[in-house]
């Protein structure tokens, strides 16, 4: 593989960024994510709306609400980035330890997914419009050139650290994070959710290739929509022919209308490759518009 290419792309509205201590991240969401093990990481398998033993128990979604709720967030993804994944976290100044803290941290809500006994088990981060404003413009914009979304903006969220405690992935905790993201984007008048979806590149970046390969054919969006990686994961030199699975969350997404707006960046921190995922409200299936938003939308 040839070495990490520098930036080609000027920073459309950050001038400084802050690389990912993700998201995706779901997206889609997502660094989805997009994500978990094998192929990904940074949440927790999809079901197809089955139940399962983990949807089976209690599970409570709540917004943070104060630096301690914080902070149980910024823990965990500090368990599973780093403690997991051995990402390198570019933390704050003056971050205690074991946890994982950015910028754009202090500008965004926070959805934490409690346990019976009360352990945050999974967490996501959204930075709305009016959150993107106050500092500077969207984490995605670190690693993509979002020009071709500005009208969409106003009306947009963004997803990022999503994760899940390596004891919970089998799809319940993602779900019922999945269903309070859905209530917060209907309450606050939001039609569109983007992220990034993470691949592991610890094979030198062959799935990941092999992974846009798949989905671009299948469930890229138009080019008014697509994004420009600043650091794309060198597609052409590397083996995009393999036959391998769509990883859990990324496969998700997808069946959630989502669709990938450009080619994967490369990450080296967290050594993911990054894809970029857009999910409309409008474009969920029925059945999960029933099951998230408990009707249509229009």
């Amino acid at each position: 593989m040839r070495d990490l290419p520098q930036p080609t792309l000027p920073f459309s509205l950050i001038g400084t960024p802050s690389r990912r201590a993700r998201l995706l991240s779901p997206a889609l969401l997502t660094k989805a994510p997009a994500l978990p093990a094998p192929v990904v990481a940074r949440a927790a398998p999809i079901p197809a709306l089955a139940p399962s033993a983990a949807s089976a128990q209690p599970l409570q979604a709540i917004w943070a609400r104060s630096a301690d709720e914080i902070e149980e967030a910024q823990r965990l993804r500090w368990q599973v980035f780093a403690g997991e994944m051995g990402a390198r976290l570019n933390n704050l100044p003056g971050t205690p330890a074991g946890l994982d803290r950015d910028l754009f941290d202090a500008h965004c809500e926070h959805l934490l997914v409690r346990d019976v006994e009360g352990d945050v088990i999974g967490t996501y981060r959204v930075m709305t419009p009016a959150a993107a404003r106050r500092v500077g413009g969207w984490y995605s914009d670190t690693e993509f050139d979002l020009t071709r979304l500005r009208h969409l903006m106003p009306r947009m969220a963004e997803l990022g650290r999503s994760c899940v405690h390596a004891d919970h992935r089998q799809g319940g905790v993602i779900m019922t994070l999945w269903g309070a993201l859905a209530g917060f984007m209907v309450r606050n008048g939001l039609d569109t959710m983007i992220g990034c979806a993470s691949i592991s590149m610890r094979d030198g970046g062959h799935v990941a290739a092999s992974v846009w390969e798949q989905v671009r054919r299948t469930h890229l969006a138009p080019i008014e929509h697509q994004v420009m990686p600043r650091l794309p994961l060198p597609v052409e030199d590397l083996d995009s022919g393999l036959s391998v699975e769509i990883p859990p969350l990324i496969k998700g997404y997808l069946r959630c209308g989502a669709k990938v707006v450009g080619p994967p960046a490369w990450d080296p921190d967290f050594n993911t490759a990054d894809l970029p995922i857009m999910m409309r409200l409008r474009d969920l299936p029925a059945r999960y518009r029933r099951h998230f938003l408990g009707g249509g939308i229009d």
